[in-house]
């Protein structure tokens, strides 16, 4: 760096950033065995209270000085990248998603429009292509890689309002369960709709929504006036990882007229596996359709994705005209992404899909992904044989279990207990008014032997209680 170029290390200076970088990178991996599941305590809170006071030098720093700043912050969190974490939806972290975003970052190539890098926008178009092509959409469908799961079911739902309510739709209804993610009620709210246009519909014994159940509001609503336009079905809530009859839901919404959303944001990509086509069976039906590739194919934070099976219906609903963007009307064939998402400037997402999968091929992720089921298997087994324990059969990777005829206090110090052990860390949630732990197996660093590990913390941890 110079004077002249201040913001222009020279190749010697790169080299030993960059190689410094790996370095950590390859250390941070290898320790993740022996890391805590969640290393948040009161250093890690000092840490953050003092970084968010500091403000940027007038000079420059010393980028191994920063390095340690970044590696203390780390360790001062939850550990969503070790195999002890299964708390919330574990994200993924893989290795070489995260060189193809350093790839992608350092090249900065502009993506949502085609002309401008056509061939790096190809390599965006071709996983989405393919993921069309997984969920058995045709031709004619289309996708779009968003930032999460939460904009794709915004993009989602501004789909399904233009296409069953047109300019007015301040009467439309959504249906929904008390097990929808939370981002599906801030995107109706975002996409202009008031809290009172979603009717929870009541759900099954297993917390899976009725289609009977779906059918008899919809009918209620339009007998009152109202406009039934959207039903948002879950593929793997994130409470206890149920999946809604999707093939009846799907059956209801025909009749009815009203679009059919899939959320599959966590489970999703089990549909790569032959059990999880099984369970997910009528997905393929869906009109849109919710990915994280960031959960499901192990990615780092930041990549969610939309599915269209008509991919011009996902256009008219986010495509405006931009005279000052006239010199980039050529396509051939590649997507201009922007015409069918809210952005226009992003990042280069598909790198980060694209290269993990060409890199270990798919097998590799359906591998992955049965293991993580067979694990789920494992867990309840362990548990149900116990005794101590109320636990519900996986229907994907999250267990849902708490201590038999407990109160809620015992299976809150349950919860503390798992956690201290530093090997393991779970969330809970409530359901049917019952505090509830549960195991989410889907890390891709998790494997047999921390699950039998984990098996045992749990119950070593309800003795006493």
């Amino acid at each position: 760096m110079t004077d002249e170029r201040p913001l222009e290390p020279d190749r010697e200076t790169m080299e030993n950033i960059g190689g410094a970088t790996l370095e950590f990178a390859a250390d941070f991996i290898e320790q993740r065995a022996t890391a805590p599941a969640a290393g948040v305590d009161e250093n890690a809170w000092k840490l953050a209270q003092h970084l968010f006071v500091e403000r940027p030098p007038e000079e420059g720093g010393d980028f191994d000085d920063l390095l340690g700043i970044v590696d203390d912050a780390a360790a001062g969190s939850f550990d969503t990248t070790g195999p002890g974490y299964m708390a919330f939806i574990p994200g993924g972290g893989l290795y070489s998603a995260a060189i193809a975003s350093f790839l992608a970052n350092v090249t900065n190539r502009f993506v949502n429009l085609a002309a401008p890098a056509p061939a790096m926008a190809a390599i965006e178009a071709s996983v989405v292509a393919w993921m069309c092509e997984s969920f058995g959409y045709g031709s004619g469908s289309q996708g779009v890689l968003s930032s999460g799961g939460s904009i794709a079911n915004l993009s989602a739902i501004v789909t399904a309002r233009t296409e069953r309510l047109g300019e007015s739709f301040s009467d439309g209804t959504i249906y929904v369960t008390e097990h929808t993610h939370g981002s599906v009620a801030k995107a109706a709210v975002i996409a202009g709709f008031p809290r009172a246009a979603f009717r929870t519909v009541a759900c099954d014994a297993r917390w899976r929504m009725r289609p009977d159940a779906l059918e008899e509001a919809v009918k209620a609503d339009r007998s009152a006036g109202r406009k039934p336009f959207l039903v948002v079905a879950s593929a793997g809530t994130t409470n206890t990882g149920a999946v809604d009859p999707l093939r009846e839901i799907a059956a209801v919404a025909a009749r009815e007229g009203i679009w059919f959303h899939v959320d599959a944001a966590y489970g999703g990509f089990f549909h790569l596996t032959e059990r999880g086509r099984r369970i997910l069976s009528g997905i393929e039906v869906g009109d849109t359709i919710t990915l994280d590739p960031h959960k499901g194919l192990f990615l780092p934070y930041g990549c969610g994705c939309l599915l269209a099976r008509d991919g011009e219906a996902l256009r008219r609903a986010h495509q405006v005209e931009a005279h000052y963007l006239q010199d980039l009307a050529v396509t051939r064939g590649i997507p201009n992404f922007t015409d069918y998402s809210p952005e226009l400037s992003r990042d280069f997402r598909g790198l980060r899909v694209w290269l993990p999968l060409h890199l270990h091929g798919v097998a590799a992720f359906r591998r992955a992904l049965d293991e993580k089921l067979d694990l789920a298997r494992v867990v309840y087994e362990g548990l149900a044989a116990d005794g101590r324990f109320d636990v519900w059969d996986p229907e994907l990777s999250i267990v849902p279990f708490r201590l038999k005829d407990r109160d809620d206090a015992a299976n809150r110090e349950l919860l503390d207990r798992i956690n201290a052990s530093g090997r393991m860390f779970l969330s809970s949630t409530v359901v049917d008014a019952r505090f509830m732990l549960r195991v989410c197996v889907l890390a891709h660093r998790t494997n047999r032997d921390r699950i039998d590990e984990a098996v045992e913390i749990i119950r070593g941890a309800a003795s006493g209680l």
